[in-house]
C-alpha cells in the first residue's frame, strides 16, 4: 500500500474551492456581495504575491459558517457540490479512482475550512480529509459553528504536521508506507511536496515549475490526463 495525498484547489479541481464557495453563497443570496468580495479578493491578491495571513484568511471563511444554522450551510453545500459536478476534470476522478482501486490510503489535504472541503471528498469517494478545522460551539453533527478555527491550519508547513497527525490517528507513521505521493500546483505546498519521497507538480506557477525542473520531479499539464505515480 501506498500513501496518496491530494492538494484540492488548482490540483485536483481547476479552482478555487473556497472562492467559488463565496461566490454561490453571494449568487444565491445568502451573504452581501458588497460585504463579501472585496475582502476575498483582497485575501486572493496576499496569496499570489505569498503573503497570505492564513489565520486571518481562514477567521474570515469561517465568519460566515458561524451565521448560519448548520442544517441550512448542510443543505447550501450539496447544492454548491452537484452546482459544480460538471466542473471537476474526468482525469481528476480518474486518477483518485485508480490510486483508490490499487488499495492506496488516499487523503485530500486542502486549505480549505473541512466543513466545505467535504462536501468534494464525497464527490471524489475519497474517506480521508486534512483541512483546516471550523470550530463549533459543543459537539454533534449539528453543532453551530463558532467562526473560529482549532489547532494548526493545514497550510504550508503546517500540512506536514496535520498529516503527521492524521496518520497517528490511524495508527499509522510515514515510515509504515514504502511510497509516499502528494500531487500539488502550488509554492505554498512545498513543504509537503519535498516531505512525500514521490512529489508530482501539476500545472504549477513559474515558481514551482522551475524547482521541479530542477529537482526532477514530474509535472502534469493542466490539459493532459493525470498518470498514476
Amino acid at each position: 500500500m501506498q500513501l496518496a495525498l491530494f492538494d484540492l484547489d488548482h490540483t485536483l479541481v481547476p479552482f478555487d474551492s473556497g472562492s467559488t464557495w463565496l461566490r454561490f453563497l453571494m449568487q444565491r443570496g445568502v451573504l452581501d456581495e458588497a460585504e463579501f468580495a472585496p475582502q476575498n479578493q483582497r485575501f486572493a491578491q496576499d496569496y499570489m504575491e505569498g503573503k497570505l495571513d492564513i489565520h486571518a484568511f481562514q477567521r474570515f471563511c469561517m465568519s460566515f459558517l458561524a451565521r448560519f444554522e448548520r442544517k441550512e450551510l448542510q443543505a447550501w453545500r450539496s447544492e454548491f457540490i452537484a452546482a459544480i459536478a460538471d466542473r471537476i476534470p474526468a482525469p481528476a476522478r480518474q486518477l483518485v479512482a485508480q490510486h483508490r482501486d490499487a488499495g492506496d490510503l488516499c487523503c485530500i489535504v486542502t486549505a480549505t475550512n473541512d466543513f466545505v472541503a467535504r462536501g468534494f471528498t464525497d464527490a471524489f469517494g475519497v474517506e480521508h480529509l486534512v483541512a483546516s478545522q471550523a470550530a463549533t460551539i459543543g459537539a454533534g453533527p449539528l453543532a453551530q459553528f463558532s467562526g473560529e478555527m482549532v489547532g494548526v491550519p493545514s497550510f504550508g508547513a503546517g500540512k506536514v504536521e496535520r498529516v503527521t497527525d492524521w496518520l497517528a490517528t490511524l495508527g499509522r507513521r510515514w515510515e509504515d508506507f514504502e511510497r509516499t505521493v502528494f500531487y500539488s500546483d502550488s509554492l505554498n505546498d512545498l513543504p509537503l511536496l519535498q516531505h512525500v519521497s514521490h512529489p508530482i507538480v501539476v500545472a504549477p506557477d513559474p515558481r514551482l515549475r522551475a524547482i521541479a525542473q530542477e529537482r526532477g520531479w514530474p509535472i502534469a499539464e493542466a490539459a493532459a490526463p493525470l498518470v498514476l505515480a
